[in-house]
């Protein structure tokens, strides 16, 4: 209890000084989850896809089309049980802020290739059936308070006019990363408003065996290959992984900026605690001689040390992953997007070890002051 009171008095002593310097390890903290969960997620949608489906696109890039005339070719090939296709649409809705996912599917394919998209048997009854109906995931339904049954209309970017949709399916995904902001409409709804001038801008293949994914890739794209339109094909993951290669080398941006921060909130910390043991040097050679061992003294410097650096930690990862959590806020851009528990863990671990880098010096000479100069240096 002794113990505990003196740490107590300690951290209190420069009231200003232990709050801001929580608070700044608090927000330094809270940047750490943020950019440590972009690397998670990220790397959480490299593993969406499964090994048990193909992705077809031109070799050229994925903004170009291939001709529909491919999906009974593709069918056709040796070790594929099953072809669909897709299109980006790029709508508007309201305005440019509202950002999310838009893709014209073959209806009668695409869901059948995804029993991981669960939606109920008579709600996907009812988007077969209407030329103009949606499917939306739940996220999107609760982010703009869409209602099932609801007419919303797109502007067209890439296919210009307005497009007026009813949601006719809500979708919930098994695996998070897939994203519950997707929007689903009929690639038939969009041949027709473009006078049949679009074609499929990928197709997805369903192998038979996925142990031949290898050998099933290569011989589509030499069947294609002296083509007008020649292919690039490779497993859904390794398609979902050329997504992320697409924001460059985030990995290295943001493990530079993790370490800038580490040092930042390292140099912060150890500033306050090396100021309250010049401040305490008096303090210390009084304890000395009443009896408190170097040990003891060295504890109280460390434990002070950690209490600031752990509960601004554990107030910045928490309120990262509250906030997250609750606004969805960058779900949007990277669907999926969580402060994980491993962040929060990692995240407190750091902030301990911190705690006891900032307090290992102080705390060493407390330990080795002697008390003689002590007082001599301060009077």
């Amino acid at each position: 209890m002794k113990f505990a009171r003196l740490v107590w008095a300690n951290l209190w002593r420069r009231k200003g000084r232990t709050v801001l310097t929580l608070l700044s390890v608090a927000v330094a903290m809270f940047l750490f989850a943020t950019l440590r969960s972009v690397l998670t997620t990220l790397a959480a949608s490299e593993q969406v896809g499964s090994e048990s489906r193909l992705v077809t696109r031109s070799a050229i890039g994925i903004t170009f089309p291939l001709p529909e005339a491919y999906a009974g070719r593709l069918a056709a090939t040796d070790g594929v049980s099953a072809v669909s296709w897709a299109n980006w649409f790029g709508g508007i809705y309201i305005n440019s802020q509202n950002f999310f996912a838009q893709f014209a599917v073959d209806a009668d394919t695409y869901f059948p290739m995804y029993p991981e998209v669960r939606m109920p048997p008579e709600q996907l009854a009812a988007f077969m059936q209407e030329r103009t109906a949606v499917v939306a995931g739940k996220g999107l339904m609760e982010r703009f308070g869409w209602q099932l049954g609801q007419t919303i209309t797109l502007q067209g970017t890439i296919f210009p006019g307005d497009w007026d949709f009813t949601i006719r399916a809500v979708y919930v995904p098994d695996n998070p990363s897939f994203g519950d902001e997707n929007f689903f409409f009929h690639y038939d709804y969009l041949l027709e408003r473009t006078g049949r001038f679009v074609t499929p801008g990928w197709f997805i293949l369903r192998l038979g065996d996925p142990s031949q994914a290898a050998a099933v890739s290569a011989r589509i794209d030499e069947q294609f290959k002296n083509s007008r339109a020649p292919t690039k094909t490779e497993t859904e993951r390794a398609f979902q992984a050329g997504f992320v290669t697409m924001w460059g080398n985030v990995a290295f941006l943001v493990r530079a900026i993790g370490t800038a921060v580490f040092f930042a909130i390292l140099l912060v910390a150890a500033n306050t605690m090396m100021m309250a043991a010049r401040e305490r040097v008096h303090e210390v050679a009084v304890m000395k001689t009443l009896g408190f061992g170097d040990g003891l003294l060295s504890a109280l410097v460390l434990v002070e040390a950690v209490l600031i650096t752990g509960v601004g930690g554990l107030l910045g990862i928490a309120g990262a992953r509250l906030l997250f959590g609750a606004t969805r806020a960058l779900s949007s851009i990277l669907p999926g997007f969580a402060v994980a528990w491993s962040t929060v863990a990692f995240g407190i671990a750091i902030a301990i070890g911190l705690g006891l880098a900032s307090g290992a010096v102080p705390a060493w000479q407390a330990a080795r002051l002697s008390v003689v100069q002590a007082l001599r240096r301060v009077a």
